[in-house]
């Protein structure tokens, strides 16, 4: 169980990439992803940030873009994240709301037989 400084971090991360690609970001596909969820690391240095998009690109195409902007984005998150080490950020695509649309689609079918 993550402890209650590591819980506030994922929600302040989670808060500010999500202002920052919303307000500070050119990059029109960035512009298309929603974060969902921040994982960070116990040692406080590495952050994985989960993400879904409404891109027509394939996940791997965008997951690299997201990854490429990740310099950018920690440079940002340091200018208002009051922490002394900012966690390198990974992104990864997540596939949770696809996932329970094909359990919903398998139950649905299920009641129909």
């Amino acid at each position: 169980m993550a402890s209650h400084k590591i819980e506030r971090l994922n929600s302040d991360i989670l808060k500010y990439l999500s202002n920052i690609i919303l307000l500070e970001s050119r990059d029109d596909l960035l512009k298309t992803v929603t974060l969902t969820a921040v994982n960070v690391s116990r040692d406080l240095s590495y952050a994985k940030v989960y993400f879904t998009s409404i891109s027509d690109l394939s996940h791997e195409e965008i997951e690299k873009e997201v990854n490429e902007a990740a310099s950018f984005l920690r440079g940002e998150l340091a200018k208002v994240l009051k922490v002394r080490n900012i966690p390198e950020l990974h992104f990864v695509y997540d596939t949770s709301i696809e996932y329970a649309t094909n359990i919903e689609r398998i139950i649905n079918q299920i009641h129909q037989d």
